[in-house]
C-alpha cells in the first residue's frame, strides 16, 4: 500500500476496531452481568444481538447506495453518533423492552459502520485498487476482540456494566468519530468506465446469477463463522477435549486470522480473490479431519485452521465482489450479499447449539458441509481480471 493510502488505512482500521468491539464482542463479556442485573436470561440479550444484526444487514442495500453516490466519511461519522446513542441507552435499560430498542439502534450503527461500509467507502476511493486497503483495515479490526474484551471485562469488573457501556459510548465521540471525520471526503461521481457501463440483458443474467452464487457462499461461511465462534469451546469439550485445550484453542483463533490476513495481503495477493476465497472455505473441513483423525489433543491445530479461514473470509466479504463485479455499484451490491449472510449469521448460534444438543461433535460436520458446499458453489463462478 502506499504512503497516501497508509494514515487512511490506519484511521478506518482503528474506527473499525472500536465499532466492533463496542457491538459485536460486547455481549460476549457483558451477557450474563446485564441477565443478572435485569433478571432475564443471557439468552435474550444475545437474542438482542441477533435482531441488531437483522437490523444491520436490511439496511445494508441502501447504505451501500449511499456511500455509491456520495461517499463513506459522512455516514461513518453519523454511525459513531448512533453508536453512543445505543449504549448509552443500554446503560440506563431497565428490563427487556428497553434492551431490545437500545439493540435496534445498536443494528442501525452496525448497518452504518462496520466492514460493509468501510469496505464501499474504500472502493468508492480506490476503485479496483481497493484490494490492499480493504486488506489492511481488517488486519487492524482483526484485533477487536483482543483489545475489546480486556477493556470491557476491566470496566465490567470495576465500574458494573452500565459505566461500560458508557465508557464504549465516551471512546466513540472521543476518538472514533474524529478519526472518520479524518478521512478524505468523496471525489465527484465521473462518468463510467467502458468496463462500467450498464450490461445488456445477457449480462444482467449472468451478473445475477454470479450475485446468487457469492450470496450463498457468504451466507453459508457465515453461518461457520458465527456458529462456531459461539460455541468452539463447548463443541471441543463435546469431541473430548480438556478445558485446558479447549481454552488454548480459542486463544489461537485470532492470531490465526491476523496471520491469514498478513498471507493474504502478501503472496495471496498476486491471486485473484477466487482462488483465496476457495482456499479459505477448504480450512475449516481440514481441521475437523485433522481433529478426527489424531484426536482430540489435536484441538488447537483446528482452531488455527479455522481461524486461518475465517480471517481470509472476512477480507473476501469485500475484494470478491469487487474483482467479480467491479467498483460501479459496489456500496449496493455488498449491501444486498450482506442481507443472508446477517440472516445465517443471527440464527447460528441456536441452530448450531442445537446440533450440538442432539448430535454432540458431529455438529462439526454439519459446519464442513456447510463450508464445503461453499467452495463448490465458488467453482460456477467465472474469474474477471481487474483492469
Amino acid at each position: 500500500m502506499s504512503q497516501r493510502q497508509l494514515p487512511i488505512i490506519l484511521a478506518l482500521g482503528s474506527s473499525q476496531t472500536l465499532a466492533w468491539a463496542s457491538t459485536y464482542y460486547l455481549p460476549a463479556i457483558l451477557a450474563n452481568p446485564i441477565a443478572r442485573d435485569l433478571g432475564i436470561s443471557s439468552t435474550l440479550v444475545f437474542g438482542a444481538l441477533s435482531v441488531g444484526l437483522i437490523i444491520a444487514g436490511l439496511l445494508g442495500p441502501r447504505v451501500g447506495h449511499f456511500i455509491d453516490t456520495f461517499g463513506g466519511r459522512g455516514l461513518l461519522a453519523v454511525s459513531n453518533v448512533v453508536f453512543a446513542a445505543g449504549l448509552v441507552l443500554l446503560s440506563f435499560a431497565p428490563g427487556s423492552v428497553v434492551l431490545i430498542a437500545s439493540w435496534l439502534i445498536l443494528g442501525v450503527g452496525m448497518g452504518m459502520g462496520l466492514y460493509e461500509a468501510a469496505f464501499a467507502t474504500l472502493t468508492r476511493m480506490y476503485g479496483y485498487a481497493a484490494r490492499r486497503p480493504i486488506t489492511g483495515i481488517t488486519l487492524i479490526a482483526g484485533f477487536a476482540s483482543t483489545i475489546g474484551w480486556p477493556i470491557t471485562t476491566y470496566l465490567d469488573a470495576h465500574f458494573g456494566w452500565r459505566i461500560a457501556c458508557q465508557v464504549w459510548a465516551l471512546i466513540h465521540i472521543a476518538l472514533a468519530l474524529p478519526l472518520n471525520l479524518s478521512l478524505p471526503r468523496a471525489k465527484p461521481i465521473q462518468a463510467a468506465l467502458p468496463d462500467e457501463v450498464s450490461p445488456t440483458e445477457p449480462a444482467q443474467q449472468s451478473e445475477t446469477v454470479a450475485m446468487i452464487l457469492v450470496a450463498y457462499v457468504f451466507a453459508a461461511t457465515g453461518f461457520v463463522s458465527s456458529g462456531l465462534s459461539a460455541l468452539m469451546p463447548s463443541l471441543l469439550l463435546q469431541f473430548g477435549a480438556t478445558p485446558a485445550a479447549a481454552l488454548l484453542a480459542g486463544t489461537l483463533i485470532g492470531p490465526a486470522q491476523v496471520a491469514a490476513r498478513i498471507i493474504e495481503a502478501g503472496w495471496l495477493s498476486r491471486y485473484h480473490p477466487l482462488a483465496s476465497t476457495r482456499l479459505a472455505t477448504v480450512m475449516n473441513p481440514l481441521g475437523i479431519v485433522v481433529l478426527a483423525a489424531g484426536g482430540p489433543v489435536l484441538a488447537p491445530a483446528f482452531a488455527i485452521f479455522y481461524g486461518a479461514g475465517n480471517g481470509i473470509l472476512t477480507i473476501a466479504r469485500g475484494t470478491l465482489p469487487l474483482a467479480l463485479f467491479g467498483p460501479h455499484g459496489f456500496g449496493r451490491r455488498v449491501g444486498v450479499l450482506s442481507l443472508p449472510a446477517r440472516a445465517t449469521g443471527a440464527v447460528a448460534p441456536l441452530a448450531v447449539g442445537l446440533f450440538a444438543e442432539y448430535l454432540g461433535a458431529g455438529a462439526l460436520w454439519i459446519t464442513a458441509l456447510a463450508s464445503v458446499s461453499a467452495f463448490i458453489a465458488l467453482f460456477f463462478l467465472r474469474a474477471r481480471q481487474a483492469p
